[in-house]
């Protein structure tokens, strides 16, 4: 009998000081950030940058050689952070403000194989924009931008969000039913466990009802912290990934609490026990 492909471990480090406090693991810069992942045993970094031209591309490369780690993922959340941009605005062209922001980030990420993420910059209904016209944006969108990341061999990551964070997709089935309806091609979801403890009955069954659309993972304990530090139950999470073939990342995108250290070692050694249940 063949086993599975092992789950890749990942961590977040944020450069974006507005979002200082926020659940980014790394916050001391980029050079620290990766010589400290790669000490760890990590397989991959995701990166919170202010914009696309915030550090270059060959100096991500230059500070990865020589370890193992690769780029699992970029955040575009800085767009709606600094700039108040979204992809559902009332304004066409701060809509359109809002693509061109994603895209930078895409043409950044994927020449190293990292898939953009949108999670915050797909904003939220009300006032004079509908929920139907809202999704309706936010599924051209993500029409658009992934297709504008099949040219790297990338998908574009979908994040549904808590519903304090938005109205519009809030669950797994609810990203799934939303990329059904707008037809975008390219585009997979992010499981973010946080997110999905307040919003799903049944974590595991919500993973299993996105099965093979889930192309992230966000892996966190009940409180945003590292696995360890809250109540989930990561036991049927694990089987229930391990049903659907998931191979991707279990990324840390986790308060740095008590110390960015402990934080990371927790989560090295949470997706080392996933790990060993892929293999029994």
């Amino acid at each position: 009998m063949t086993k599975a492909p092992l789950f890749k471990s990942c961590v977040t480090i944020s450069l974006v000081e507005q979002a200082r406090g926020g659940p980014f693991v790394f916050w001391d810069g980029l050079a620290d950030g990766i010589e400290k992942a790669a000490d760890l045993g990590f397989d991959a970094v995701e990166l919170f940058l202010p914009s696309s031209t915030a550090v270059r591309g060959d100096e991500v490369q230059q500070l990865l050689a020589g370890t193992d780690l690769s780029v699992g993922a970029v955040g575009t959340g800085a767009g709606m952070v600094i700039h108040q941009l979204s992809l559902t605005d009332p304004d066409a062209g701060r809509r359109s403000a809002a693509c061109d922001f994603i895209k930078s980030m895409i043409d950044f990420g994927g020449p190293m194989g990292a898939p953009a993420i949108i999670g915050s910059m797909q904003g939220r209904h009300g006032g004079d924009v509908s929920r139907e016209q809202a999704l309706g944006w936010l599924g051209e969108a993500l029409t658009t931008l992934g297709d504008h990341a099949r040219q790297y061999d990338v998908p574009l990551i979908y994040e549904p969000l808590n519903r304090y964070e938005t109205n519009l997709a809030n669950t797994i089935g609810q990203g799934v039913a939303l990329l059904h309806a707008c037809g975008a091609q390219n585009v997979v979801l992010l499981a973010d466990l946080f997110h999905m403890n307040i919003e799903e009955a049944d974590i595991a069954a919500a993973i299993r009802t996105g099965g093979r659309q889930i192309g992230h993972v966000h892996y966190v304990d009940s409180n945003r912290q590292a696995v360890g530090f809250g109540h989930t139950d990561f036991v049927p999470i694990t089987n229930a990934l391990k049903e659907i073939d998931y191979d991707g990342y279990l990324c840390a995108e986790a308060y740095p609490i008590p110390d960015s250290s402990t934080a990371a070692k927790m989560t090295v050694a949470a997706v080392d026990a996933a790990n060993q249940i892929l293999l029994k």
